[in-house]
This record gives structure tokens, sequence and C-alpha cells, in this order.
């Protein structure tokens, strides 16, 4: 009697999972992810240093807070230079080359600055650095919104992006660690110097990492002598997205520099609160971050670009009004640090992939790089016109009113934009 025959049970199929996408891309697409999510949480590492060493600079050089401010202004102003020109090189010379440039450029400044020897060349090392932030964030959005396909490239590139988050964590860590086991006028200098680690990194995108090849393709086709110009961005086809997108950005990052440079101040000094100087309330802030980054990245591809826009534009307004209308507690301020950070980042989240989608690959980079840009040097006017306007009413009130207009410019302009969610991009 013969053996019989195998049952023929149908397989069970699996549930999609969360991570399915990445399961499903392949390893050059998973080397660019992890090099520009590394190479976010270097920059926001970098980047972040400034603020944790300021109260240390303050004491030992007696300079007052608004030769502080003025650093991070200039830093700020720097970077949108930086972003706009890296967008102009990663149309030129390819969108990896541009990161790696950018990537050396802003861990060399930030190692310089631990060498300054007074405010001034502090205030100089720390400017020349914000052109190297800037620009990683245009060149590493741009790569990755490329590689990744159309139904993935939000949660991909927002997923990305939450490496800032990590990298803001590290440099509390670092500090920290640090400050605890070297003196202050040491530790603020060993701060900076570590600052320099990003370089190695450039080392692995070099070797492992390469242009996506609807960029090559582009190129390829491109007749010689007729390289992108970046001023086409402005023409009669294109000025009307260049101007929305860069309302939108404009919007956004105002609201985030509204909240994050006055907000403190108002909580310490007009509401006498003191969790706002501890690990642990900035820790809260921290995790809101990261986890609103990671959500909204699922969120812009679900729901759609737009509405993730709204959705997050509605939820920074309103816990602004919770911070500035309610009394609050120290126990109830250390949990609202949470949706804080939940919301005040995670409206970036969604930017790259919608800002890569808006524009057509020649001259994508440049686009990319002016809308965001732009949007940060005018935003970065917000806090010294909060300072002007608090003069004369509240600080609450500046507050409340900075952020009222910039979320509601953000969904003004997020309703004016066409959506993008799912768009194949091609090789002109």
């Amino acid at each position: 009697m013969s053996a019989p025959d195998t049952l023929d049970i149908p397989k069970a199929t699996s549930r999609p999972g969360p991570f399915d996408w990445y399961r499903n891309i392949n390893q050059q697409e998973r080397r660019t992810f992890w090099s520009c999510k590394i190479g976010y949480g270097l920059d926001g590492m970098d980047t972040q240093m400034l603020s944790f060493v300021v109260p240390t600079l303050i004491a030992m050089w007696g300079i007052t807070t608004g030769e502080a401010g003025l650093i991070h202004t200039s830093t700020l102003i720097a970077s949108a230079i930086g972003g706009w020109v890296a967008g102009i090189l990663s149309d030129r010379i390819g969108r990896v080359r541009t990161l790696q440039l950018t990537v050396l450029w802003f861990a060399f400044f930030t190692f310089l600055c631990g060498f300054a020897q007074n405010y001034e060349q502090l205030l100089i090392s720390r400017t020349l650095m914000g052109f190297g932030f800037g620009g990683e964030w245009t060149a590493g959005a741009v790569l990755m919104g490329e590689v990744i396909r159309a139904k993935d490239r939000g949660k991909a590139v927002g997923m990305v992006q939450s490496g800032w988050a990590l990298g803001w964590g590290l440099t509390a860590i670092l500090y920290a660690l640090l400050f605890s086991v070297l003196p202050p006028e040491d530790a603020w200098r060993a701060l900076f110097i570590l600052g320099i680690v990003p370089a190695i990194f450039v080392i692995f995108v070099r070797r492992l990492v390469k242009d996506p090849e609807i960029y090559r393709e582009a190129k390829a086709k491109q007749e010689p002598g007729n390289a992108a110009k970046f001023y086409e961005i402005f023409a009669p086809g294109i000025l009307f997205t260049t101007i929305r997108a860069s309302v939108l950005t404009t919007g956004a990052l105002g609201g985030y520099y509204a909240i994050t440079s006055w907000l403190p101040t108002f909580l310490k000094n007009e509401r006498g609160l003191s969790v706002l100087g501890t690990g642990g309330y900035l820790a809260m802030v921290i995790v809101g971050s990261y986890v609103g980054y990671v959500i909204s990245a699922y969120l812009t591809d679900i729901l759609g670009r737009k509405r993730n826009f709204i959705l997050f534009a509605v939820g920074s307004f309103t816990i602004v009004l919770l911070y500035t209308q309610l009394p609050v507690s120290n126990g109830v301020m250390l949990w609202l640090g949470f949706p804080l950070g939940f919301f005040a980042s995670g409206i970036f989240s969604g930017m790259g992939a919608f800002l890569t989608e808006l524009f057509p690959t020649r001259i994508r980079g440049s686009g990319q790089g002016f809308c965001y840009n732009i949007g940060r040097a005018l935003a970065a006017l917000f806090p010294l016109l909060i300072g002007l306007m608090s003069q004369k009413v509240p600080l609450s009130v500046g507050i409340g009113a900075f952020a009222a207009v910039s979320y509601g410019v953000v969904i003004l302009a997020a309703l004016s934009l066409p959506e993008t969610r799912g768009k194949q991009l091609e090789a002109e």
C-alpha cells in the first residue's frame, strides 16, 4: 500500500505588518535608508550641542543672553543659505556626493567650536557649521525620497528624519556624561570636539551608497551644456508651486521656533515652574519627538500628505493653548512634554517626501532646498518678533498669536497644494 499523498492544505497568509515596507526593499535601498537616518542623527547631535553648553559659556565668558541668541540666529540663517546651495549642488554633482560634503562640513566646524578662545571665534565657527547643518537635510531628503517606491515614500523618509530626535537624545547623554567627569571649562570643549565623529560616517556613505537610479537616468538624458539651472524653480509652470511650498515650510518652522524658543522662558519666569530644567522633562520632549516623527511617517502614507500636515498643525496649536492658557503644576507639565515633542516635531516627518514629489527630477534638489530653507530663514525672525511683542503684551499672547498664525498658514498652504501621495517619480 502506497503512502498517502501529502494533503493540499492552503498556507495561511500573514497579515501585513508595519515594517513590511522595510523587508521589501533591496540592499541598496537599505544602505541608503541607514546612511540618511544616521546622517540626520549625527546632524541633530552636532546641532543641539550649543543649547546644552550656553549656560556654561554665559558663566565662564560673561556673554549676554542676546549674544547667545545671536549665535543661534546666525546658525539658522547660515543653515538656510547652506540648504539652498546644497539643493543646487545635489542637482549638479549628485545627491550622495552632496550628502558627503555637507556632513564633512558640519562635523569639521563643530569640532572647531571646541577650540574657540572667545565669543567671536565661537560665533564664526558655529555660523560656518550652519551651512553644513542646513545642507545635510536637503541632500538626505532628496536622496531618500528618490530611492524609495511611491507607496512607502512617506513612512521611509519620515523614519529617516526621526533620526534627528535620536541625535538630540545622544547629545543629552554625552552632555550628562562629560559634565559629570570633567570640569565645566573642559567638558564643553570635549562635547564639541566629539562633533568630528560624523566625518568617519562619510567613509561608509562613499563606499556603499549610490545616487538613485532615477537621478542617474535623468542625468544620462540631459543634453551636453543643458545642466539644470536653479532659477528654473521660478519658471511660470513651477513658480506657483514654489511659492506655496515655501509658505507651508515657513508656517511649520515658524510655529516650531515660536514654541521652542520662548515657551520655556514663559513657563519658567511667568509660571515659576522648575521642572523645565530637569532631565526628566527633556527626556519626555525627546521621546515625544521621536514617537511623533514615527507616527507621522506612517500617517502621511495612510491619510495623505495634506491631511497629515493639517492634523499636526491643529495638534501643535492645541498644545500651545494648553501651555499658555491653563494653570498647570510641575507634575502636569512633565507629562505635557510628550505631546509637545510629538506634535511640534511630527509635523516635519512628511515634509521631505512631499517636497520631493512636488518638483521634477531635473530641479528637485533646487526646489526642495529653496522651499524648506527660505522657510527656515523667514521663520528665524519669529523669535525676535515675539521678543519685541512681549515688551508690550504678555509673553503668552505673543507665543499664542504667532503659533496661531503659523499653523493657520500651514493649513491654508496644505489645502492649496496638490495631494502627492503615491506619486511615481520620473526621469524627465
